[in-house]
């Protein structure tokens, strides 16, 4: 059961920025590394925040979580990342209680997307719960949240085609390339970088491009080895990077470092080279785009490419749409639920205490009292009573708050304890 999170002064806050309004540089300064991520959340545990959620992606860095204030995780945010308050005043957002919801149900079912029906989302939700729950920073309202948001990103997925054609970075980066350079198949590629991304791209490069020329170069080659291992490349050491880039037609950066690692001194520019980055901070210097014969392609603008099926992936937004209010609603039911069943419990040992003080009197008072009968048939009142008050409570026009705190005043009910 949640513990903080349900006291009075407690609002479940979404506060972060994404690609709408924040650019790829600003999205740099707000991105957090896996160490930043781990920083944060043992803050957030030490200043008595109950639960949060971390998640940052190359479109987007967002916390969910409990707070008094939202500034509480503003002021996280900003102190473990590059970001300012101001920055963040000035291309942020600000969500509580059910926009909040509504929010993390988009963004969990690949709506609020860059690429719509993007389901790599919802993997980094997954990963984000697992690392709060180990620092202890869960609820019960958490889980159950973030089991709700899974549950309609399945259904999305599997009830409608909006995950069809290009939904990730990594298949829009890879059919940029083959719209855009001729026979893609015979020239030289080198993915510097073997994350997530990197993998994707490596994969989807195989399967519709056809290439056997794709050269890995990661920083732990170890790892590069595990990815071109499974695809039978060739796998370079990092030393060597300059000298492969001057050999490749094609190079995609997938790095996720903190400043540049392809700067102009590392590019070659006898050549044609197209350069896909698909870091967030961008990996590219803008030296190099200045570069004669150098184009380079940023995610941003991979993203606002449209690809063929995309007009009529945009027809199932309507059914996506409708599957994730249903769950949703589902969730918010169970939360409002939650909140007034305490209240709906003591109103009832309320009345059954006047109840049996109503019968105690009456069958000191009245010789032929029917003490069956009217137990009876005052059970039978306080159930339709305590419905009522059910009902009211489960309307979605209720304030809930105020009618627990006016019920608890009328029948002068034991003030409600945080559980």
């Amino acid at each position: 059961m949640m513990k903080n999170s349900q006291t009075k002064h407690q609002t479940f806050y979404v506060i972060g920025l994404n690609y709408k309004k924040a650019d790829a540089e600003m999205r740099g300064k707000f991105s957090l590394t896996d160490q930043a991520k781990d920083a944060l959340l043992d803050q957030a545990k030490a200043d008595g925040i109950d639960s949060l959620l971390v998640i940052s992606t190359c479109n987007r860095t967002e916390l969910y979580g409990f707070a008094e204030h939202p500034f509480q995780l503003i002021s996280l945010l900003c102190n473990f990342s590059n970001g300012t308050v101001e920055d963040f005043q000035n291309v942020a957002y600000v969500h509580k209680n059910i926009d909040a919801i509504s929010h993390f149900f988009k963004v969990g079912t690949g709506m609020d997307s860059q690429i719509l029906g993007d389901f790599e989302i919802i993997s980094q939700v997954k990963n984000a719960f697992i690392k709060s729950r180990q620092k202890g920073l869960t609820s019960n309202y958490f889980e159950r949240m973030i089991n709700a948001v899974i549950q309609a990103s399945k259904r999305i997925k599997n009830e409608t085609e909006i995950s069809s054609g290009a939904t990730s970075v990594s298949f829009a980066s890879v059919q940029y390339i083959i719209n855009t350079v001729a026979n893609v198949s015979e020239k030289n590629i080198l993915l510097f970088g073997t994350g997530k991304i990197g993998r994707n791209t490596c994969e989807n490069l195989i399967k519709h491009t056809k290439n056997t020329h794709i050269t890995l170069i990661n920083r732990t080659k170890e790892k590069a080895k595990e990815v071109a291992g499974k695809f039978q490349l060739v796998v370079k050491d990092y030393e060597s990077l300059k000298t492969e880039i001057s050999h490749t037609d094609i190079l995609i950066v997938a790095t996720g470092a903190e400043q540049p690692t392809i700067t102009k001194e590392l590019v070659s520019s006898e050549k044609p080279l197209l350069i896909l980055d698909l870091s967030i901070p961008k990996n590219v210097s803008n030296e190099v785009a200045a570069l004669p014969n150098i184009s380079v392609v940023h995610l941003d603008q991979l993203s606002q490419m449209t690809d063929e099926t995309l007009e009529r992936r945009k027809q199932f937004v309507p059914q996506a749409e409708a599957i994730l209010e249903e769950v949703k609603n589902e969730f918010v039911m169970w939360t409002q639920a939650r909140k007034f069943a305490p209240t709906i419990h003591a109103l009832k040992t309320k009345l059954e205490e006047i109840k049996s003080n109503e019968l105690n009197y009456q069958k000191k008072k009245l010789r032929d009292f029917d003490e069956t009968h009217a137990d009876m048939i005052s059970n039978r009142i306080i159930h339709k009573i305590t419905t009522h008050f059910a009902n009211h409570l489960k309307n979605e026009e209720t304030v809930l708050d105020e009618s627990i705190e006016w019920i608890h005043k009328i029948f002068q009910l034991e003030p409600l304890k945080n559980d």
